[in-house]
């Protein structure tokens, strides 16, 4: 009998889609048991919201001001204290999961299999490696707890039809003194967030500065689009590091993706792979992009995006 735990990821208060794919990912290996488990300040929203989502037996809640934080020295501790009784416990391979997640294996002593992309089986997945040029088949002992994140790019949202029931859980554990959390910064935007945008507008290096950059704004807003970036853009610091798209960024499965001035090195393409239109725009026609793009513009960038912006 297979019983998995599902770890949430909050924005703020409320549960972000990463968990739904957590739990689309739970439903494929044929569990006989999926639970949600909460951690908050205030789980009651997100409680909510995942006791709809179909499939989940039981969502399981852990409110205490020591939550108020994502922190994952914190949170740990108490997602190994809930995980017994669970064969395995589930979180997204999303910057929350990478962070929380290693710790969680390493308490329970066990090794994490990293960014399930299929099921084989309940106890055997598939994992890219070489930045997705070849697929991993991992196989998990059967007297192991499964730990695991699940690539978010490669599942759908599990949709809603679920009426669980919530229940609190009191965890016995030490909770750590040595981390503390100070303060979060981020940019505000109306834009949405590029880890879960249905459309995103990627620059590259040929956008040619922070300045010019401002074209793939223009054009994400006339789109609605969340707005990425390549490492090259990155690095020649045009953009934030939290707008990288790729390996060593976010990789991201939007409906549609517009890669401007990229010209497509196989750490960003491991980013997009699972897009699902890809449209590139870029002068050299050799440009690898033009490789995987549904649609491919040869041209001036400066020519093509505020035509485009015009027409849409």
């Amino acid at each position: 009998m297979s019983k998995i735990l599902i770890v949430a990821e909050l924005d703020g208060n409320s549960l972000n889609s990463s968990t739904r794919k957590c739990v689309a990912c739970a439903a494929a290996t044929g569990a006989d048991s999926i639970d949600v488990l909460i951690l908050s300040d205030q789980c009651g929203a997100a409680a909510a919201a995942a006791a709809q989502i179909a499939g989940v037996n039981k969502v399981l809640t852990v409110e205490a001001a020591h939550n108020a934080a994502p922190l994952a020295a914190v949170l740990a501790p108490q997602i190994a204290a809930a995980a017994p009784g669970y064969t395995h416990v589930f979180g997204p391979s999303t910057t929350f999961g990478k962070d929380v997640m290693p710790r969680v294996a390493a308490l329970l002593g066990v090794g994490q299999v990293s960014d399930i992309m299929s099921v084989v089986s309940d106890r055997s997945f598939t994992r890219p490696v070489y930045a997705g040029n070849a697929i991993l088949s991992v196989e998990v002992p059967a007297d192991k707890i499964v730990v695991a994140t699940v690539r978010t790019a490669s599942w759908q949202d599990a949709p809603d039809g679920g009426t669980a029931a919530i229940e609190a859980l009191n965890v016995d554990c030490a909770i750590p003194g040595h981390t503390r959390f100070v303060e979060l910064a981020s940019a505000a935007s109306e834009r949405p967030d590029l880890q879960t945008a249905k459309k995103v507008v990627s620059g590259g290096r040929g956008v040619g500065s922070e300045e010019n950059f401002a074209l793939i704004y223009k054009l994400a807003d006339k789109l609605g689009a969340g707005v990425g970036a390549s490492r090259a853009a990155v690095d020649a610091g045009y953009v934030a590091n939290d707008m990288q798209v790729g390996q060593t960024g976010k990789i991201i499965a939007p409906e549609l993706y517009v890669a401007i001035g990229i010209s497509g090195a196989i750490q960003h393409l491991t980013g997009i792979k699972d897009a699902g239109t890809i449209v590139a725009i870029n002068k050299d026609p050799e440009a690898p992009i033009f490789e995987i793009a549904d649609i491919g513009l040869v041209g001036d960038l400066f020519d093509i995006v505020p035509e485009l912006e015009q027409k849409l």
